[in-house]
């Protein structure tokens, strides 16, 4: 395999762009406040290339966008390119425009390796080329694996529900990467209202954030407010609906939320793309939004959206009334046998089981 190098053109657009005077400054950049008091951006950049994008691409984006003025950077060991972006990240540090400090890195430990949390932690970093990282989530709270690339219908046979011991076995080895340094804070993904108030209660060290889907027609109020009333940041994921997500999170009555007629009426009062209208309503709101792209124009237009020309009361509230409750990542290539649907693993209520229990 031949040396990881970024295209030229990448490079040379990076520094024209910031020649021009057109490189986002941060005090222009909102901030979010975790539990301690520490402010960090208010937009980060997804780097999920599902299952569309490679490494090469998604880590020229990293590289741009971190060039722009993008500050934080969230990473997963399952997106198969914290090397490439390590490569990247060690570029920007040797170019001295910034320090390690200046940015906010984030990764995952992945399901397979519940039981071996300082181990992935340790891979990440070492792939990351970073001595700690600012936040490490849990990605999902249980340790039912799938392949990348997989399609919706496959299935482990040793998938199994949601158990509180066994992810509370996960989080105390989160607990103990703040002990040794590794990690600054620790978070939770994919959680729901059930699961949060079973575990919360049994965590030394709390979670600063939760990854959650968030976007216009599938808000969470519920959940949102909840972990806002605990003091955990909600970063959402997804928030322009995920038009490019992969095939195995496609279903029948899926939502566009960029289609939607508050997004669509509020794009043309501001003459944007309805894309910037996602991005305004979800950091007014007060999550963190972490939209992937790896188009130039899309990931500078994304950043600028929340440092100019926010939305009205009127189409924040009319935007909050297009809520469907769509959600997209269904998670169904997580079930366990016996399981009835996709619905088991966000402990909804059906007709016939009624309320979920933990």
């Amino acid at each position: 395999m031949k040396d990881f190098q970024i295209n030229p053109s990448c490079l040379y657009r990076a520094e024209v762009f910031i020649k021009m005077g057109k490189k986002i400054e941060q005090q222009l950049i909102p901030r979010r406040r975790l539990y301690s008091g520490e402010e960090i951006p208010c937009m980060g950049l997804g780097t999920f290339g599902s299952d569309k994008y490679g490494a090469q691409a998604v880590s020229e984006a990293v590289y741009g966008a971190i060039k722009y003025g993008y500050r934080l950077i969230d990473c997963a060991s399952v997106y198969q390119n914290e090397k490439e972006i390590g490569k990247v990240l060690k570029q920007i540090f040797e170019e001295k425009e910034m320090k390690r400090q200046d940015l906010f890195i984030t990764s995952k430990v992945w399901n397979d390796m519940h039981g071996r949390v300082l181990e992935s932690c340790q891979k990440s970093l070492e792939d990351l080329g970073l001595e700690y990282l600012d936040l490490y989530f849990i990605h999902w709270p249980f340790p039912n694996y799938h392949a990348p690339g997989c399609s919706g219908d496959s299935r482990n046979p040793d998938s199994k529900p949601f158990s509180i011991e066994e992810f509370m076995k996960t989080w105390r080895q989160c607990e103990e990467l703040v002990d040794k340094g590794l990690v600054r804070y620790i978070g939770m993904s994919n959680m729901t209202i059930p699961k949060l108030e079973a575990v919360l209660p049994l965590c030394r060290i709390k979670p600063a954030a939760l990854e959650m889907e968030l976007h216009p027609s599938f808000q969470q109020p519920e959940l949102f407010a909840y972990a806002v009333q605990h003091g955990i940041q909600p970063i959402g994921f997804c928030p322009l609906g995920s038009p490019s997500r992969p095939e195995r999170d496609r279903t029948q009555g899926d939502v566009a939320d960029m289609q939607l007629p508050a997004v669509a009426a509020a794009a043309r009062a501001h003459q944007v793309h309805p894309a910037v209208i996602c991005l305004k309503w979800a950091v007014q709101r007060g999550q963190i939004p972490i939209p992937f792209s790896v188009k130039e124009p899309q990931y500078i237009s994304n950043l600028k959206s929340v440092t100019e020309d926010p939305l009205t009361e009127e189409e924040m509230e009319a935007i909050r009334l297009e809520d469907k409750n769509c959600r997209l990542v269904k998670g169904q290539v997580f079930l366990w046998e016996g399981a009835k649907g996709w619905e088991d693993l966000w402990d909804e209520q059906t007709e016939n089981n009624g309320k979920a229990d933990i």
